[in-house]
């Protein structure tokens, strides 16, 4: 698995769909999609050893209510941890740590809800 691959990976844990972000862009990539309830979006960015870097990511629920969407952020909080959770590719891994604030909501569309979640992504080879 490459870093990149497992950037896709980690966010793809969290059992809903999962697009880079610069995909978002392609039309025929979200056509591909279809019509998703709620779906991750996120930065892929690969860095080397010594070198953090900062990721962001947005979940996306089509809802009147914040609770779905709330719910699945303290989810991928809870499981970043305190200590930050690694993800492993061939030849190193990801050191995934929580950012100061971890999250926050953001305007979308009407009956669309919007997290943005902030990480640390330190890669652990060269």
């Amino acid at each position: 698995m490459t870093k990149a691959q497992a950037l896709y990976s980690f966010w793809a844990s969290f059992g809903w769909t999962v697009v880079d972000e610069q995909s978002m862009y392609d039309e025929q990539t979200m056509a591909d999609l279809g019509d998703p309830s709620r779906y991750i979006s996120f930065e892929s960015a690969v860095g080397e050893l010594g070198d953090p870097i900062a990721l962001d990511a947005d979940l996306w629920h089509k809802s009147t209510s914040w609770a779905t969407v709330e719910e699945k952020a303290e989810e991928i909080y809870d499981y970043i941890g305190y200590g930050g959770r690694f993800v492993h590719y061939d030849g190193g891994a990801i050191w995934i740590t929580r950012r100061n604030p971890p999250y926050q909501r953001m305007e979308a569309a009407e009956n669309v809800r919007r997290i943005h979640f902030y990480i640390n992504a330190e890669f652990l080879s060269v």
